[in-house]
């Protein structure tokens, strides 16, 4: 309702309904309202239709049914069990609300492992810590089927290791993930040709016709709220500076070295900047550190001893590169990092920084020491 309130509060106009691109500078919208279509015209555009959840094509999944995470939300029942096809973050979310009410759960995921953008130490402490609350994990799947069991439950029937393995449950829950909501813009209009989906755009969140923008999962590359805000920020600023009504030095780019991920399963999972993949990838040389929760004062009081937290730091400079945590608190603990590497601190600046004993946040002291000892110019090979 709060959100409705700011879009009709007079500032601007408000039209309801569904818009395609006619040309450049013209959208036809479709009222939801079942009224005659009509035209608007614009001098600048923002592309920002979000996402869709991405469905399985998957023999026999149709005819048993399944849920999406929509379902799961604006659902009043509960499942006694439920497959979770899988891995990512919304996927490991429901899996844990789920388990977290009392459900059997049972993710399978088809990459070798869970998060599979994160680096595999990571995914693996999340793994362990469900499967030690009897949450069952399969990694490195291959899906072949959907259908039911004699008794009536949906089946999953997937490929691991050489062999068929057929999992049964009271639901089976789709969290493969979503797609860029662009069906029906009618962007070859407009000159905008789709990459796999997204509308291209660049740090500026222009997309190749110039006074056209986009922000948010229509275009990526992170999909997440803060990402979303900022990139939308971002594009309102370079459009009013396209249309004169800001000097050209408020200009503004977009800087991913800051990426920031949050899950919040249990124990909750937080990532910022570069994994180990992206430094090989870059063939950039650094040094990494961690540090385990069941080794950590606060943590073993707390009695959530899952879990680590990794530093990544530059071997010439020592500068912090990223950062991640398996454990608790981790989407907080992680803003530490954020914070550090926006100054562009080094490992042994954040050795230095004074940590109230005994809090979860002076972990980070560890392997921020460690660091400190083998980074910076007397260490780069």
């Amino acid at each position: 309702g709060y959100r409705q309130e700011q879009l009709a509060d007079g500032r601007f106009a408000l039209h309801r309904g569904h818009a395609a691109f006619v040309d450049a500078r013209t959208l036809r919208v479709t009222p939801r309202d079942g009224s005659a279509p009509y035209e608007v015209t614009a001098d600048s555009i923002l592309i920002a239709t979000g996402s869709a959840i991405s469905r399985l094509d998957l023999p026999g999944l149709e005819e048993v049914g399944s849920l999406t995470s929509d379902d799961v939300l604006d659902s009043d029942t509960l499942s006694t069990s439920v497959i979770v096809l899988g891995g990512g973050a919304i996927a490991l979310e429901m899996a844990h609300y789920y388990e977290g009410l009392g459900v059997k759960v049972a993710v399978v995921q088809r990459s070798p492992h869970v998060l599979k953008d994160l680096d595999p130490d990571v995914s693996d402490a999340l793994v362990h810590a469900f499967s030690t609350r009897g949450l069952e994990v399969y990694t490195g799947t291959e899906l072949l089927h959907a259908g039911r069991s004699e008794s009536g439950e949906k089946t999953i029937t997937f490929r691991q290791g050489g062999g068929d393995i057929t999992l049964a449950a009271h639901e089976i829950l789709q969290a493969l993930g979503r797609h860029p909501n662009t069906d029906g813009l009618a962007l070859e209009n407009a000159g905008i040709e789709t990459v796999k989906g997204r509308v291209p755009a660049d740090a500026r969140q222009a997309t190749p016709v110039a006074h056209i923008f986009a922000a948010g999962d229509v275009c990526g590359p992170y999909e997440v709220v803060h990402t979303a805000i900022e990139q939308g920020e971002c594009a309102a600023t370079n459009a009013a500076v396209l249309l004169g009504r800001l000097p050209a030095a408020r200009a503004r780019s977009m800087d991913y070295r800051l990426r920031l991920l949050g899950i919040f399963t249990e124990p909750q999972v937080a990532s910022v900047g570069m994994t180990e993949k992206d430094a090989a990838a870059e063939g950039l040389a650094v040094e990494v550190a961690t540090y385990p929760f069941d080794d950590h004062g606060k943590s073993m009081v707390l009695g959530e001893t899952e879990g680590f937290v990794k530093l990544l730091a530059r071997k010439d400079t020592g500068e912090l590169v990223g950062g991640a945590v398996v454990g608790p608190e981790a989407v907080e603990l992680i803003h530490e990092i954020v914070v550090a590497m926006h100054f562009r601190a080094t490992a042994a600046d954040l050795a230095k920084i004074p940590h109230y004993h005994s809090t979860l946040s002076e972990i980070w002291t560890y392997p921020a020491e460690q660091l400190a000892d083998n980074t910076g110019p007397a260490h780069d090979a």
